[in-house]
């Protein structure tokens, strides 16, 4: 009887062990984890992505959540996708305001070029000013919208291309840029405020914002200075 009794705990036990480890590799399991270590170790991370295109959808739902949105971008393609729609449109209002800090494109030997130099040699599609042109019509974008709203602010950056922020009042998105692939393709993490690296990555965008220069709107009514087009690798 006893034999048979341990055998019957025994059989529980393993099958909620392989329930509690079967709901851990889901994506609650992971979030769920998360969390729990981020409060042992007291680091603030909320979640975190494989890729940065894999935040996408989180990232729309904290935006439609946000009071006020600061967001500093190595190419700013986000800005132009559906996650953003909703804060271009802010029909209600709701947004106290937007900083947007994308890279200069006009002077040569920017760091925005070194950046380019980096990504070509794993994308030979980015050579001779491509990225350089999608940052300008990233510009223009933005640059559209700023002038029909004056809670919308842009500042052009000249600074070395190491990651992308995105802030608000509620969290903060960090993608650190590696040399080696896009930043699409990098690892993403979000921090809950209160926390240290929230309060690091707002700090990352504060400084940014005070050393770079208002966009003036020219990209928008002159053609780019010519650039040289050689080949970066």
């Amino acid at each position: 009887m006893n034999d048979f009794m341990l055998g019957v705990v025994s059989s529980l036990v393993a099958s909620a062990i392989a329930v509690v480890c079967g709901w851990l590799v889901t994506r609650q399991g992971r979030r769920w984890l998360t969390r729990q270590l981020s409060a042992l170790t007291g680091i603030g991370i909320e979640r975190a992505y494989d890729h940065q295109t894999l935040a996408t959808t989180d990232l729309a739902a904290d935006l439609a959540q946000a009071r006020w949105i600061k967001v500093m971008a190595g190419r700013g393609n986000e800005l132009t996708r559906e996650s953003f729609r909703p804060v271009w449109l802010d029909a209600t209002g709701r947004l106290e305001f937007v900083e947007v800090l994308l890279p200069d494109p006009r002077p040569s030997g920017s760091w925005l070029d070194q950046r380019e130099r980096e990504v070509c040699r794993i994308d030979p599609a980015f050579r001779g000013g491509v990225l350089q042109d999608q940052v300008r019509n990233n510009i223009r974008y933005v640059e559209q919208i700023a002038e029909r709203h004056e809670r919308i602010r842009l500042k052009l950056y000249d600074l070395p291309q190491v990651a992308r922020v995105i802030v608000t009042d509620r969290v903060a998105y960090l993608t650190p840029y590696a040399a080696h692939q896009h930043g699409r393709r990098s690892p993403c993490m979000v921090f809950r405020n209160p926390s240290t690296l929230y309060d690091h990555a707002l700090r990352l965008f504060n400084t940014a914002w005070e050393r770079s220069e208002p966009s003036t709107g020219r990209l928008t009514r002159l053609h780019a200075a010519p650039r040289s087009r050689t080949d970066n690798c």
